[in-house]
């Protein structure tokens, strides 16, 4: 039996954690304070001033990242041509959320409008190539209210 005291999740994570794999991680550390108010916390450089590990706070989770090296199987979504992950950040004020990660360079994919399941939402992708959607949740909905409202929304 072990007697360690290391914690086998670390204070301030949590069970599951992105790991972005970006073209230009440097950049995209500064883009993702501008954007998102991200903290960066800890940076382990790479070969050629790249960033081989890098560890960000938004909110309270934890955003991990690092350089695309293609020769180690991490591509990024620009060399992918896409990715099928997109993250959610739920924010106090969505709209001012939103616009600021616009007006950092992120490109919108779907304006803030308020959804059927509760929440006010809107999509963006940034210029590394990864989506976020970005959410203030307005009005607590049972299931039952969710599920007739989204059947009210989807076209027949």
């Amino acid at each position: 039996m072990s007697t360690s005291t290391v914690k086998p999740i670390p204070d301030g994570m949590h069970t599951i954690t992105p790991h972005l794999i970006c073209k230009g991680a440097a950049d995209a550390i500064a883009f993702y304070g501008k954007a998102f108010n991200a903290v960066e916390h800890m940076r382990l450089p790479g070969p050629g001033g790249t960033v081989m590990h890098a560890m960000l706070g938004i909110g309270d989770s934890t955003l991990m990242l690092a350089e695309e090296f293609e020769n180690c199987g991490h591509s990024s979504p620009l060399t992918l041509k896409g990715s099928p992950v997109t993250l959610h950040l739920y924010v106090n004020d969505v709209d001012s959320a939103f616009a600021q990660a616009v007006e950092a360079g992120a490109k919108v994919i779907m304006p803030v409008t308020d959804m059927f399941w509760g929440d006010r939402y809107g999509q963006v992708e940034d210029p590394f190539g990864h989506r976020w959607s970005l959410a203030t949740h307005t009005r607590d909905l049972s299931p039952e209210q969710i599920r007739e409202a989204a059947a009210a929304a989807m076209p027949q």
